[in-house]
């Protein structure tokens, strides 16, 4: 089963975030709680687990802008 990744809202006032750094490579094997990314906002940088184990497929760059809600990468 396919488990995606997304860009999670932090705050009441969040639309949007940047990944300032993938923690995972493309292909990569991941643990549930692993941490895979850096997301910044405007206010902070926040690590950000793996909501499952398997093999990740990223979908984003780093650096970049996404809206809560972007799917930023797959778990198989």
């Amino acid at each position: 089963m396919t488990t995606k990744v997304i860009l999670p809202k932090l705050g009441m006032a969040m639309s949007e975030g940047v990944i300032s750094e993938w923690l995972v490579k493309d292909g990569d094997s991941v643990e549930e709680g692993q941490v895979i990314y850096s997301l910044e906002n405007d206010k902070s940088v926040q690590e950000i687990e793996s909501p499952a184990s398997g093999v990740i497929s990223l979908k984003s760059e780093e650096g970049e802008t996404y809206a809560v809600d972007t799917l930023l990468a797959e778990i198989n």
